[in-house]
């Protein structure tokens, strides 16, 4: 006998659904098969660095997170950022204007050691209205795996190396899950250009009359800083602005 419509139901009702928090770059990671992972919020969490603020992404508040559920502190020369939900921090006093270029080194002392795939970290500019529903800045970001994305936010997100970014010989490998790997990334603007780099090669560059549009960037002026994933640790130094060189490219 085929089961009545009621007891379909009932049978419906014992079934667990998984659910899972979501991030601008939680399902945009490269890894097309890799598995929903849930937010994990960090013990101790929050922005411990003076002069620092930061904001967590809007789908990671809706599923109750604050930014106390994930940690930046300073450590020696080091900013140490333990996520918890994908978060932006940054210091407002931290602007830069006309042609210029932000870099920092991004060690990940154990790929993965927070994660069961892997999750990027970059730099953030042009940052404008921030922390408000109206903010927008753009990110360019690395993955210990040799991947690398390009986003923003304008205030709403938009993707610029498609929707799970790309692959490129300059990001740097871990040997292994647990192993250590450094990126160091900068951004420039000169000119009509946006350029990413990694490793001190060009991976991504744009037109900047393509980014400063409607539901894009309101200016390339603005607050730098840097953005993390969930479940991510790493060490950021020499995160630094300069008005006078680009970072040196590879022979």
């Amino acid at each position: 006998m085929r089961p009545t419509g009621v007891f379909a139901l009932a049978l419906l009702a014992l079934v667990v659904v998984p659910t899972a928090n979501f991030s601008q770059t939680g399902q945009t990671s490269g890894q097309s098969s890799a598995p929903m992972e849930s937010t994990r919020g960090v013990v101790g969490g929050g922005v411990r660095v003076r002069g620092w603020t930061g904001k967590i992404d809007a789908k990671e508040e809706a599923a109750g997170m604050t930014l106390k559920s994930a940690k930046l502190v300073k450590e020696g020369d080091a900013l140490h950022v333990t996520t918890g939900p994908a978060v932006t921090y940054w210091n407002p006093k931290n602007k830069a204007a006309g042609d210029y270029t932000v870099m920092a080194t991004f060690k990940e002392p154990k790929y993965m050691n927070l994660n069961s795939h892997p999750h990027p970290y970059g730099l953030v500019i042009a940052g404008n209205d921030l922390g408000t529903d109206q903010q927008s800045y753009l990110y360019c970001a690395a993955y210990g795996n040799g991947n690398f994305i390009v986003r923003g936010f304008g205030p709403a997100p938009f993707q610029l190396n498609g929707p799970r970014g790309a692959a490129d010989p300059a990001v740097n490998k871990a040997a292994a899950v647990g192993e250590p790997v450094t990126q160091e990334i900068a951004i420039s603007v000169r000119g009509d250009k946006v350029n990413c780099y990694i490793n001190k090669k060009v991976v991504a560059s744009y037109d900047k009359s393509a980014l400063v549009t409607a539901g894009k960037l309101k200016s390339t002026n603005g607050v730098y800083g840097i953005r993390f994933a969930h479940n991510t640790e790493a060490f950021v130094t020499g995160l630094t602005v300069s008005y006078f060189r680009d970072p040196p490219l590879k022979p």
